[in-house]
């Protein structure tokens, strides 16, 4: 008697298991979708206005806030070293321009450039994952159901 016992319950765990892993696959699906539609949201709302230059942002320009404008990365590097080689009054840090703070400025630009390219692709890539959700979604429903 205990032995039925013992194999009807070693064969309703392994029931469970065989159907908890694909709809565990299916929810960790849903969740990384979801993490990536929320980072892309995000990066539409912090980024609104340089989104309409998403065109230009492409690995060699970068967007400046502050003028609301998009930069060329080598124009840039050229202007602030020149600013260093002149020793131009940096209102910064209250001092003449030095070669650290040009490479700083530049370091910051190629690294905004990166972030720049990589948020126009994150906000246009939004719709294909929201449908992309919705699918995983009906089908996890339509899963559960069977």
């Amino acid at each position: 008697m205990t032995r039925t016992v013992v194999w009807t319950v070693l064969g309703a765990v392994i029931f469970a298991l065989h159907f908890s892993v694909p709809l565990h696959a299916q929810s960790d699906a849903i969740g990384d979708v979801k993490a990536k539609i929320s980072e892309a949201e995000l990066a539409q709302q912090t980024f609104a206005k340089g989104l309409t230059h998403c065109g230009e942002l492409n690995g060699t320009n970068f967007y400046f806030a502050q003028r609301d404008r998009v930069l060329n990365l080598e124009d840039y590097h050229r202007s602030v070293a020149n600013l260093a080689l002149q020793q131009a009054f940096n209102p910064e840090t209250k001092q003449p321009w030095t070669k650290q703070d040009a490479d700083a400025h530049w370091e910051a630009a190629k690294k905004a450039a990166l972030t720049n390219q990589t948020d126009c692709a994150l906000v246009a890539s939004l719709p294909d994952l929201q449908k992309k959700l919705e699918d995983l979604q009906k089908q996890a429903t339509s899963d559960s159901h069977n």
